[in-house]
């Protein structure tokens, strides 16, 4: 029996596909979710939509500092994993959910499998990079998404008979789910834009969007292209950037400011988008696998493929970068190749896992 262990709506994205591939081949498995930052119900209606089984469990633990949410989910999942005995549980990506679940599970002696493994940004004032190389170290199976997380694990001394690389289960999440964002989603026409149109922003990484200078500089470049190319810059904010911006009482022409959208509006948004400025490390590969050019508000990534195929560049939060970068991603051929796979990592991860015969 598969336990399969999330807590945020990435990793439900992220997850989501492991999930059908359980269900399709007939494999035992439990989905327990965390509750780490939104409220059950507001999940459930996100699990609704992306046409999946509800949780078999929920923490429902909720925001905290990390030491408070680590205590939490440590505690809870403990009680799961000693009543259910799972045979392997598996976590997704850099959460403090990946991390809590792999520790609690191996001081049982229960097998971690790691999807996402081997990704490295090298800046450990980001928590994510601590999760993500303590969750590495804890586990006995390593999916890695690309040759280059395997060299990440392999540098830091993993044994290779732990590696596998797979590709990325956000290959399988985009495929599977645009065919449900295309028959239930209609959000292009109800705001009033038209396919390739119009940018696509978001920001809520703490250093960029609480300090003035970096969100002033975010925003005066997001109105300066939309100024630029007559286009408008749509913007589902996160309530945390929005107080921010009101705090700091920033002006901000050219963009459509949205409350946070559901997940298959905002993949349709991506997917027609001119271009993509983000600092999220989970968009810069869904644009990179919907040929959507991506400028990054961040100095690094955890992500260089997109980078090293094209797909994408670093610009920070300067304003002059940003432009910069977007002008030369708007002026480039969109002929990159995806790194991350084709679509079937899922099943490669279910097939490990179960010792069946991966797919080719």
């Amino acid at each position: 029996m598969i336990s399969i262990v999330l807590g945020t709506r990435p990793e439900i994205i992220k997850m989501a596909p492991i999930i059908r591939a359980c269900q399709r081949i007939g494999i035992e498995f439990s989905v327990l979710h965390t509750g780490q930052h939104y409220s059950y119900e507001m999940d459930r209606i996100f699990f609704e939509e992306l046409e999946l089984p509800q949780p078999d469990y929920n923490l429902d633990i909720r925001s905290g500092t990390h030491a408070e949410q680590t205590g939490k989910i440590l505690t809870g999942v403990e009680r799961i994993f000693l009543n259910d005995a799972p045979d392997i549980i598996l976590v997704q990506g850099d959460t403090n959910t990946v991390m809590s679940a792999a520790l609690a599970a191996a001081k049982l002696h229960i097998p971690v499998g790691h999807v996402e493994a081997g990704l490295r940004s090298f800046d450990r004032n980001m928590p994510e990079e601590i999760n993500r190389v303590v969750t590495d170290h804890i586990a006995d199976i390593l999916f890695a998404p690309t040759n280059f997380s395997r060299d990440h694990l392999l540098h830091e001394g993993i044994d290779v008979k732990k590696i596998h690389v797979t590709g990325n289960t956000v290959v399988d999440a985009v495929y599977q789910n645009r065919k449900i964002a295309q028959k239930r989603t209609k959000i292009l026409n109800e705001l009033g834009i038209a396919p390739h149109k119009y940018f696509l922003a978001t920001a809520h990484r703490a250093e960029n969007v609480d300090v003035k200078e970096r969100l002033e500089g975010l925003i005066s470049a997001l109105s300066t292209l939309s100024e630029k190319y007559a286009m408008p810059v749509i913007f589902p904010m996160h309530p945390r950037t929005q107080k921010m911006l009101r705090d700091f009482q920033i002006p901000s022409p050219g963009i459509t400011i949205l409350q946070p959208v559901g997940y298959l509006d905002f993949l349709e948004l991506e997917a027609h988008a001119a271009l993509v400025l983000t600092d999220s490390g989970g968009l810069q590969e869904e644009a990179c696998i919907l040929k959507v050019p991506c400028v990054t508000l961040r100095e690094n990534t955890e992500r260089p493929e997109t980078v090293t195929v094209g797909a994408n560049m670093l610009a920070g939060t300067d304003a002059k970068r940003i432009i910069e970068a977007a002008n030369r991603m708007l002026s480039k051929p969109k002929d990159w190749e995806n790194p991350y796979g084709d679509g079937k990592a899922a099943e490669r991860i279910v097939g490990i896992c179960t010792t069946k015969k991966p797919v080719d």
